[in-house]
């Protein structure tokens, strides 16, 4: 169980995507502890029952939940809906979705890209749009997306999901500025490796493209990391809720690397 810090957001009402597990399960966690009420939402509702009821009696919030597939072309109008039934208003929005498949980069198709740019950029685009509207009118809001390291140094495997993240980003950026001065803002954490289901799949997977053991390539993807470890998905979390916290009021359009290290450009 954490214990909170006074980050100013006891009673806001929070959605989270991609809430089943991982990075997005962290930080409803993080949130919750904070006092937040929740909407959580993936496309696995099986997997979000048991995160939201673990919420539930660890820290006594509401906590509501919605089976949506934000490669779904209709996510949108669905979350929506969710949001309205669920907590009929929402302050703090993560935008966050697990990752298309990797790719050779001179092997994509037009379904690999349109499933790619559905899933991370136009269904988390159009949630956000939808939200800070009536985040402007109320003169608060905080939209945070978990993007990734390869929106810098692109990975060639990760192409989809290099290029679908690379667009919300673009957007954020652009959006930051405009709302703002309403007390609404818009950031983003760069992740490198974290020690979550989605790193061991890509891991295995390259050890079966390769022919190696999981073992091998696991111990050189660390030996790559500065700082000789995986990041902690309790660790990304707190970044999170800072970002979506009462004293970053004035922190917006900002994009910050959260890699151990690894990306070196200024």
């Amino acid at each position: 169980m954490i214990r909170p810090m006074d980050l100013g957001i006891r009673g806001r009402a929070a959605i989270v995507g991609g809430a089943s597990s991982g990075l997005g399960a962290a930080v409803a966690d993080r949130l919750a502890a904070e006092g937040c009420r929740l909407l959580l939402w993936s496309r696995n509702e099986s997997g979000l029952s048991p995160v939201a009821e673990r919420l539930r009696r660890a820290y006594g919030v509401d906590v509501a939940i919605a089976a949506v597939d934000a490669a779904d072309e209709h996510a949108p109008d669905q979350l929506e809906k969710a949001v309205t039934a669920g907590l009929g208003s929402v302050d703090i929005c993560i935008l966050n979705a697990g990752g298309p498949p990797t790719v050779d980069p001179l092997a994509t198709d037009i379904a690999g890209w349109r499933h790619a740019f559905q899933l991370l950029a136009i269904t988390q685009i159009q949630l956000a749009t939808r939200l800070i509207g009536p985040m402007r009118d109320r003169g608060w809001g905080r939209v945070v997306a978990l993007a990734s390291t390869s929106v810098k140094e692109p990975i060639g495997p990760l192409v989809y999901s290099s290029a679908g993240r690379s667009a919300l980003v673009a957007w954020m950026k652009t959006v930051a500025p405009l709302v703002v001065a309403d007390g609404v803002t818009l950031n983003g954490v760069l992740t490198g490796p974290i020690d979550t289901p989605r790193a061991a799949q890509l891991d295995e997977e390259r050890a079966q493209r390769e022919g190696r053991p999981f073992e091998d390539v696991r111990a050189e993807r660390l030996a790559g990391i500065p700082a000789r470890r995986m990041g902690r998905p309790a660790e990304l979390a707190g970044l999170v809720a800072y970002l979506c916290s009462e004293p970053a009021g004035y922190q917006t359009g900002t994009f910050t690397l959260f890699d151990g290290g690894m990306v070196r450009a200024l």
